[in-house]
């Protein structure tokens, strides 16, 4: 299917049902100033409409980072310098880092180097994360006087729990690939050299099930992680459980499963 519509700082690429997407400024740690954020936007709009979607992948280019987090130079200045719509812009932002969790297909990030502030905020609302070995994590936020945004204290508390999402955020500090991945920051790790490999292996595996399973699968996951008791989720769990039934590719993959 190729490339996706033109954009400024991403690229969008499309083959058998797998995208990836790649941020392009590496001479700034792959930092996502408000022309990357809209090209997200942009993207997983298109994406969400491409129901032959059955994967994404998001990643940075070159090395040194998956995203170092927002560029700060433009927080710069006091704040009544600022565009008065600056909340609104957040409130933005929001829709378009939740934007892989919403998607109808998994999204996983593929992390090597940095991954910090807003890049973490992104990769923390992907389905899963895998890392090269000598990725670094944190929130450091407070050393710029801010606060974490885009809904990111209730997902890290979601991810990791309260003490580990206060420690990475009030002290500021990094968290190695060790750490990232005992505390369930991040699924996998691996070295460099074996990112590919690891991460291709997850799509395969992906695509090997039911799409519409998988799907709903997603969904049924969200809904619980959200939900506001366990009798909440069952419901919704029961409804997509005979919505997916009544699939014939439920029909079929129990045939197969039973012939051999």
């Amino acid at each position: 299917m190729g490339f996706y519509s033109a954009y400024d700082s991403i690229t969008v690429d499309v083959a058998d049902g797998v995208a990836t997407i790649e941020f392009h400024r590496p001479e700034k740690y792959n930092a996502l100033n408000t022309e990357v954020m809209l090209d997200l936007q942009r993207a997983f709009a298109e994406l969400q409409l491409d129901r032959d979607i059955d994967v994404v992948v998001i990643t940075g280019e070159g090395e040194d980072a998956f995203s170092a987090g927002a560029d700060i130079e433009q927080y710069a200045g006091p704040a009544e310098e600022h565009d008065p719509r600056q909340k609104d812009r957040q409130e933005l932002f929001y829709d378009i880092y939740r934007a892989p969790l919403d998607l109808h297909a998994p999204v996983i990030a593929k992390i090597d180097g940095y991954c910090a502030g807003g890049g973490l905020i992104l990769a923390m609302y992907c389905d899963m994360r895998v890392a090269a070995e000598g990725s670094q994590f944190g929130v450091p936020t407070c050393n710029i006087g801010q606060i974490p945004t885009g809904g990111s204290n209730y997902r890290a508390v979601q991810l990791v729990g309260e003490a580990k999402a206060k420690e990475l955020v009030l002290t500021a500090g990094f968290i190695d690939d060790e750490e990232a991945h005992r505390i369930g920051l991040v699924n996998h790790v691996v070295p460099s050299e074996d990112l590919n490999e690891k991460v291709a292996g997850i799509v395969d595996a992906i695509q090997s099930t039911g799409r519409g399973a998988v799907k709903n699968s997603k969904k049924a996951i969200n809904q619980a992680a959200d939900a506001p008791d366990i009798d909440a989720a069952r419901e919704y769990e029961a409804d997509l459980w005979w919505e997916q039934f009544a699939t014939d590719e439920r029909r079929d993959l129990v045939d197969e499963f039973n012939e051999e």
